[in-house]
């Protein structure tokens, strides 16, 4: 007989960041990249947000949460563990869904850096212009 896996996964992307989480039933441990939350994310800003899904489902202490993030920023990074704990409390409860989308926590922000094109400094700035 198969063992039934405790995790839950949830995938998160914002900007260039991807995060890959699990969360499972435990005492509400938050760990990113082997870090406690509060050390991997410099800012307040940024541990609120990544906390976010876990505070509008009033779940923080019910779930231990394991977040594997890679690429982007910081705020690239808080926002992908955003999203991945939003779609892995989704999975655990559907009944979480309606709250999670009013807040706007599963709604993937699909702004991207504009590519660099020829001709330019940039993706929009031109080469500066010398008269002489």
């Amino acid at each position: 007989m198969a063992v039934k896996n405790p995790y839950t996964w949830g995938l998160g992307r914002r900007k260039s960041a991807i995060a890959r989480v699990r969360i499972k039933s435990g005492a509400g441990a938050f760990i990113v990249n082997g870090k406690n939350v509060n050390e991997f994310f410099p800012t307040l800003q940024c541990q609120q947000r990544a906390k976010a899904p876990l505070v509008a489902t009033e779940t923080t202490g019910n779930y231990d949460v394991f977040c594997q993030v890679d690429g982007g920023g910081v705020t690239g990074q808080a926002d992908a563990v955003l999203m991945g704990i939003a779609r892995a409390l989704k999975n655990v409860n559907p009944g979480f869904e309606e709250v999670l989308r009013d807040n706007g926590l599963l709604t993937r922000d699909s702004r991207m850096k504009e590519r660099k094109k020829y001709g330019r400094r940039g993706a929009r700035r031109g080469f500066q212009f010398s008269k002489r």
